[in-house]
């Protein structure tokens, strides 16, 4: 394999977890920096790693041109999005590999990106491959007749299931961000908010097109790693994850591999079954569309254990390592203790091949991720801006931590936690035989973690470890 020069389009842990892979894999890098990341761990690694030359600082992390400059003045051969900024822009990714001077793109391939990318047309694709959707509309409905029958199937469809209240989400096509949804609970209001809501979208989206799908409430949220060989030839699968614990905002702050433990929990469906076939739904689906690198296929498991694919996300997520750690590819010493998705994703890049199939595959014990940030839970887990004074942990060999906050203690220079991102500081991964030695090691690590520091008010800085010590308790209950 040639020896190529990676850019690292990206910032804090991700980078230097992506640096560390290709140094891992024989690669050289580029790391880029803003101003308000000058005290960030993927600084001083590559610093320490590459020197100056390996290091540059721009205006912007979102600035494609200023990346693309980056590129060529250090003639990379090749660009890492890591996750978020890029990472699911296909403009971009279509722009690195046709520009003058083409580069690889460490990810999906563009198409690949554009068409997963929107959610109606990734479920427009499940069902045309067998593969279960939430029950509703695959693309735009103008017509009030044909959204009120629908609308009518669906509460049908919720009395089948014995859901004493149904609901239907009635929301504009185009819209976003929460903006232009409506809840409708019985038919005879239906009409009334399907016209809001068309007015709404025409007015604001000049596009008056209606989605109408079922409200799932009571649901855990399931994921399945994926990783696929270039002109999806072939793929296999790292497991599942459950992320159910999140944040007001219906962001992550827990995630655990495998998904469900029906080995020592008792849950009121098949669960096993349940795993399997979110596994086999994503592969298959994963094969049929020509999928061409690592991604992650989210599902949402109703109470009465079934699932339904929600959306693909075609890039590397924060949580990739906790699959990482309880998955084994025999033969490959290198992956005995876990499998590095991020180096396996820079290989697929690459243009190399799988190398392996699922049957050479296999899990062990249970992983857990914890996602620590610097945000009050109390209210409504407001970020909390300010700095840390003192940072550590005690390492053991079942513990991974990825950050890109200093080591500190009492008296050293304190680490500005920069406010222009979300306050992420770290991820603790902790592995289990099973999932209480994992619950075990996860409260340990909680409770040893130093993470001290005031707020821009001089209080006492406030994070969401108490919240995640307390959720460990439950985990992966439904």
């Amino acid at each position: 394999m040639a020896r190529h020069r990676i850019l690292i389009a990206n910032r804090g842990e991700i980078a230097m977890r992506i640096l560390r892979a290709c140094e891992k894999l024989g690669h050289d890098f580029v790391c880029v920096y803003t101003r308000a990341d000058q005290q960030s761990g993927h600084v001083r690694l590559a610093l320490a790693s590459g020197g100056p030359k390996s290091l540059y600082r721009v205006s912007s992390y979102q600035d494609p041109s200023e990346i693309l400059a980056v590129a060529d003045a250090t003639q990379a051969t090749a660009v890492h999005p890591g996750y978020g900024f890029f990472a699911e822009d296909y403009r971009f990714a279509r722009r690195v590999v046709q520009r003058r001077r083409p580069l690889l793109f460490i990810g999906p391939s563009w198409p690949q990106v554009r068409d997963l990318g929107d959610k109606i047309n990734t479920k427009r694709m499940a069902r045309a491959h067998g593969v279960p959707t939430i029950p509703g509309s695959d693309r735009p409905i103008y017509d009030e007749m044909q959204a009120l029958e629908l609308a009518q199937t669906i509460f049908a469809f919720q009395e089948d299931q014995g859901i004493g209240e149904g609901c239907v989400l009635v929301k504009a096509s185009a819209g976003g961000g929460g903006m232009g949804i409506e809840e409708v609970y019985d038919l005879d209001s239906f009409r009334s908010v399907y016209r809001r809501i068309r007015n709404y979208a025409k007015r604001n989206l000049s596009d008056e097109g209606v989605l109408i799908e079922q409200r799932i409430f009571d649901f855990n949220h399931l994921e399945v790693q994926v990783l696929a060989e270039g002109g999806g030839r072939s793929a296999i699968h790292l497991g599942t994850r459950n992320c159910s614990v999140q944040s007001l905002g219906r962001q992550k702050r827990i995630e655990v591999a495998p998904g469900f433990d029906p080995g020592s929990l008792p849950y009121a469906f098949d669960a096993a079954g349940v795993l399997a076939a979110i596994t086999r739904h994503s592969v298959h689906m994963a094969l049929q569309v020509g999928y061409d690198n690592v991604g992650t296929w989210e599902w949402i498991v109703t109470p009465r254990g079934e699932p339904f694919l929600m959306e693909v996300n075609t890039r590397i997520q924060v949580e990739n390592g906790v699959s990482g750690v309880t998955s084994r590819i025999r033969g490959r010493a290198d992956c005995a203790q876990g499998v590095d998705v991020i180096a396996e994703q820079i290989r697929l890049g690459l243009g190399e091949p799988l190398g392996y199939t699922q049957d050479d595959v296999y899990f062990s014990g249970v992983g857990i991720e914890y996602r620590i940030l610097a945000e009050d839970p109390a209210d409504r887990f407001t970020p909390c801006p300010g700095r840390i004074e003192a940072f550590g942990w005690r390492p053991e060999p079942w513990l991974q931590v990825f950050t890109q906050v200093p080591t500190l203690s009492r008296g050293e220079e304190p680490y500005e936690i920069p406010m222009d991102f979300d306050p992420n500081l770290a991820l603790g991964i902790v592995w289990g035989q099973d999932l209480a030695q994992a619950r075990e090691r996860g409260v340990e690590f909680l409770r040893g973690l130093v993470l001290e520091g005031t707020d821009t008010r001089g209080e006492a800085l406030r994070t969401n470890v108490p919240f995640l010590m307390n959720r460990t308790q439950t985990i992966l209950h439904f």
